[in-house]
C-alpha cells in the first residue's frame, strides 16, 4: 500500500522503515526536515514531503496519513490541517498516545466529510522496528479492513487487533500503560529490596536468573537485566521519573467508572514522589522507561 507518515521521531521513524522494510511506499513528512531526510536515504521506498499539502498531493486517492506526533494540541492541529487537503473516503490514523476523548471527537468531525479516522494504541518503543508495534486498533470495521494490510507489516504475528469503535484504540492504550505504571513498580520495589539486603547480592544476576524460567518472566524484566548489566547499582541516572499521561487518564477512567485501581494508582503517585526522592525503586523505573522507549534520563547527583 502507500501511506502518508506525519511525525518522524523514535516512533515514527521506525514505523516508516518497517513499512518500507515490508514492500509499502511511504511519503514522509516531519516539521524537522532533516528527520525526513534520513529517512529517504534509509531506503528506496521512501519520499520526503516539505509539507502537508506536499505529502497529501504524493498520495493517489483514495489516500491515508498517519499521524504519529505528541498528543493533544499538535496532534489536534495537525488532524484539522489534512482535513482541510484530504477528501472524502481518505482516511487519517492517529498513532500517538491521545486521549480517547479526543479521539472520538476527531473521528465524529472528520465523518462529516467522508473522512475515516482511525486511532491506533502503539507499543513498541524504539524496539518496534526490529521486533514489531502492538497495535490496539479503534475505527469502524471498514476502516479498519481498508488498512489492514498496513497494521499487519507494523505488527509482530497475532500483535494486532480491531478492538472496537473511534477511540477504543486510545482507550485500550491508556489501560495499557496504566498497567505497564504498576509492572514497572513492582519490579522496581523488589530489586530495590534485593540492592538493599545485608547478604550482598549480585541483582544483576538475579535479574538475569529470573528470565528463565521464573513466573515474573516479562520482556520489562529482560530490560531490567540489560539496565542492570550495564550498571548494576543504577549509580549512573536520577531517580526522577517523570509521566506522559496515560497512568493519570487511566486513574480518572477508574474513578469515573468506580473501578479500584489501587495499584495503578500507588504506581502514579510515587512518580510524582520521585521528583523529591532518589531511591533505587525510582531509578530503575526511570532506567526502564530509558530502556524501552528512549525516555530521557537525568544524570544522578552525587
Amino acid at each position: 500500500m502507500q501511506l502518508g507518515m506525519v511525525g518522524l521521531g523514535k516512533m515514527g521513524a521506525g514505523m516508516t522503515l518497517r513499512l518500507c522494510r515490508g514492500g509499502h511506499d511511504v511519503v514522509a513528512f516531519d516539521i524537522n526536515p532533516e528527520a525526513a531526510s534520513r529517512i529517504t536515504e534509509l531506503t528506496d521506498n521512501a519520499t520526503k514531503a516539505n509539507s502537508l499539502a506536499d505529502l497529501v498531493s504524493k498520495l493517489e486517492p483514495p489516500r491515508a496519513v498517519w499521524v504519529m506526533v505528541p498528543s493533544g494540541e499538535i496532534t489536534d492541529s495537525t488532524v484539522e490541517a489534512l482535513s482541510e487537503y484530504l477528501a472524502e473516503d481518505d482516511k487519517i490514523v492517529d498513532g500517538g498516545n491521545s486521549h480517547y476523548t479526543d479521539s472520538i471527537d476527531h473521528a465524529t468531525a472528520l465523518k462529516k466529510d467522508g473522512i475515516g479516522f482511525v486511532d491506533a494504541g502503539t507499543s513498541g518503543g524504539v524496539w518496534g522496528l526490529e521486533e514489531g508495534f502492538c497495535l490496539m486498533i479503534g475505527a469502524d470495521r471498514q476502516n479498519f479492513e481498508a488498512l489492514e494490510p498496513i497494521f499487519q507489516t507494523l505488527a509482530p504475528e497475532d500483535g494486532y487487533a480491531h478492538v472496537g469503535g473511534p477511540g477504543a484504540g486510545h482507550f485500550t492504550k491508556m489501560v495499557h500503560n496504566g498497567i505497564e505504571y504498576a509492572l514497572m513498580q513492582a519490579y522496581g520495589e523488589g530489586f530495590d529490596i534485593l540492592a538493599n539486603s545485608d547478604l550482598d547480592l549480585k541483582v544483576d544476576e538475579i535479574a538475569e536468573v529470573w528470565r528463565h524460567g521464573s513466573v515474573v518472566r516479562s520482556w520489562l524484566l529482560d530490560l531490567a537485566a540489560s539496565a542492570l548489566k550495564k550498571d548494576p547499582g543504577l549509580e549512573g541516572i536520577s531517580g526522577f521519573v517523570e509521566d506522559s499521561g496515560e497512568g493519570r487518564w487511566t486513574i480518572e477512567a477508574a474513578i469515573d467508572q468506580r473501578t479500584p485501581a489501587p495499584a495503578i494508582a500507588v504506581a502514579l503517585f510515587n512518580r510524582f514522589a520521585s521528583r523529591r526522592d532518589d531511591t533505587f525503586t525510582n531509578r530503575m523505573i526511570a532506567a526502564l522507561r530509558h530502556e524501552f522507549g528512549g525516555h530521557a534520563v537525568q544524570p544522578r547527583k552525587h
